[in-house]
């Protein structure tokens, strides 16, 4: 036998008894019961738990929920015929959700099978898929909705002017019908106003992120009937960024507004600040913002809207418009930012991302 071989079965076993510990996909071995009886280092991260606690553990006291019965397992260890799954939604015992592809097949330890279960998580990609969809479609509804304020609002003007000029040819008691349609037709073009979205530029200034989050946390304050609780979690590190205030403070205004509008007597708001690293916005890659957080602990948003949610005409309320969180969605777009939400029963939390001057180019 040469050294050349020699050295490369060497090399092969090295790399083999590494290799688990350094790959990122996470690695599940399963016995013959079903119980976990390896999982290296990336998939303690995905399951938030150490091999040590979960070790011969049976693999449905890991897992709430999943599509993966034991059956199937057990099926896979008699056929040996391995499976494969995308887009599969697993539940942990802790109320965890993660989207995962799953491979299995049946492998050989000790002269006994086994079953390797590969995991690679994929909920990021699927949130950038998503938002980039969401994206698009907001800008189809956007432009199409300021397209019909526009046809809306040329007539009104004219009809809102005759009216006016009616009125001047008319008795007292029938002015009464004049001020009737002057008045509705005042109401329409302020509808319409406020569908076209905010009427100026921001004005963008270098400053404190955190006096537009106070004044907010004041005012909010000052006018709480329903005494819900308010936290501060600031991250005073944050340096300044450029952005305009008054554009800001309405949009974190419009979002407790709604919060407290949903939330039940002594139910609790906190706002947030971090500064964030390696986000995507709007399909680019951003290396640091500045993240801003309301998070409360109401009941959630009805999952069928949490996909249109920033849309127009969209609202979770009956008495609601739609149109206070697509304007809020324009704003933070003029900041180049980028403006979500994920909600659950318990826990609502929308995030503003707005990144600093450097990064915007």
């Amino acid at each position: 036998m040469t050294d050349t071989s020699v050295n490369l079965k060497e090399i092969k076993k090295h790399y083999q008894q590494a290799l688990p510990n350094q790959m990122v996909t996470a690695i599940v071995v399963l016995d013959q019961d079903l119980s976990i009886c390896y999982v290296n280092p990336a998939a303690e991260a995905l399951l938030v738990k150490s091999l040590s606690k979960i070790y011969l553990h049976p693999i449905d006291q890991v897992f709430y929920n999943t599509p993966i019965s034991n059956k199937r397992l057990q099926q896979l260890l008699t056929t040996g015929q391995e499976f494969s799954d995308s887009d599969v939604s697993i539940e942990f015992f802790d109320q965890r959700k993660i989207t995962v592809e799953i491979t299995a097949s049946s492998v050989s330890f000790d002269q006994a099978p086994h079953i390797l279960l590969e995991f690679k998580q994929i909920d990021q990609q699927k949130q950038i898929s998503a938002e980039a969809f969401q994206q698009q479609q907001w800008e189809s509804a956007r432009d199409l909705i300021r397209g019909l304020a526009h046809e809306i609002k040329n007539p009104l003007g004219g009809l809102r002017g005759a009216a006016q000029l009616l009125d001047l040819e008319l008795n007292v008691e029938q002015k009464e019908y004049t001020a009737m349609i002057i008045e509705q037709a005042d109401r329409l073009t302020n509808l319409v106003d406020r569908l076209l979205g905010p009427n100026y530029l921001p004005v963008m200034k270098l400053q404190n992120i955190h006096v537009v989050i106070e004044k907010v946390f004041q005012l909010t304050k000052f006018d709480n009937p329903k005494n819900i609780v308010l936290a501060r979690d600031y991250d005073p590190s944050i340096p300044e960024l450029t952005f305009d205030q008054d554009k800001i403070q309405q949009t974190v205004i419009n979002i407790v507004h709604n919060a407290i509008q949903a939330l039940d007597s002594e139910s609790k708001i906190t706002l947030r600040t971090r500064a964030a690293t390696n986000q995507t916005i709007n399909g680019k890659r951003i290396k640091l913002c500045a993240e801003i957080s309301i998070i409360d602990n109401g009941p959630g948003i009805p999952e069928q809207i949490q996909s249109t949610l920033f849309y127009p005409m969209v609202s979770g309320r009956a008495s609601g418009t739609g149109l206070g969180l697509s304007i809020c969605q324009t704003i933070i777009h003029q900041h180049h930012g980028k403006l979500s939400c994920k909600s659950r029963p318990g826990h609502t939390e929308f995030t503003i991302l707005i990144p600093f001057e450097s990064e915007i180019k």
